[in-house]
């Protein structure tokens, strides 16, 4: 009987593990997040996530449980993104969550002044939440994404993340790019010999 009852614990562990589901009590989800986050790059996608964010099943979606408000998440995920040079945050915000009024959403208003805080000075792009699920589970089809929940009941108030290279931005790979299509010219202007 005993054996039975631990082969049932351990497959349950298994089987929690294979979800994806980090479990965290009090600031055990900032050890969480820097574990994670070392493991991430090019692609990958960080969401903190409002309370009632659905939790996903597909592979490539991992979970954190922050007991946290999202400006708090926020600062903490882009102090520790910025402790790494090998990523930098695209941010997006829901385009929702700039006309929600107080008078529906109460605390949305100093929510918004928080958040604003808590980006650091990062530029942010506003898409429709939809678009923004859509983008990030296309995501999950080929790339990791990191949910973090926090208890933040407030609607379309979710933060989405697109992780770039740390190194190496779109002015760079313009450049690149340029300078090999005029190689490639060059080489096909040359006579042939």
């Amino acid at each position: 009987m005993l054996m039975w009852l631990r082969a049932c614990l351990i497959f349950a562990s298994v089987l929690l593990s294979g979800c994806g589901m980090i479990k965290q009590g009090g600031d055990n989800w900032k050890a969480a997040l820097a574990a994670q986050t070392a493991q991430l790059g090019y692609r990958n996608w960080i969401v903190v996530a409002e309370a009632s964010f659905p939790a996903h099943s597909r592979p490539g979606v991992r979970q954190i449980n922050a007991n946290e408000e999202i400006p708090v998440v926020v600062d903490e995920v882009l102090r520790t993104l910025e402790q790494t040079e090998h990523v930098t945050p695209r941010i997006y915000v829901t385009r929702e969550m700039r006309v929600v009024e107080n008078d529906y959403a109460p605390g949305i208003d100093e929510f918004r002044k928080q958040l604003q805080g808590a980006i650091h000075a990062h530029e942010t792009t506003e898409l429709e939440q939809q678009s923004l699920m859509t983008l990030m589970e296309d995501t999950t089809k080929s790339f990791e994404v990191l949910v973090i929940r926090t208890n933040t009941a407030l609607p379309y108030t979710s933060v989405f993340m697109e992780l770039q290279p740390g190194y190496w931005n779109a002015d760079s790979e313009s450049r690149l790019r340029d300078q090999l299509e005029r190689q490639r010219m060059e080489k096909l202007a040359r006579p042939v010999p």
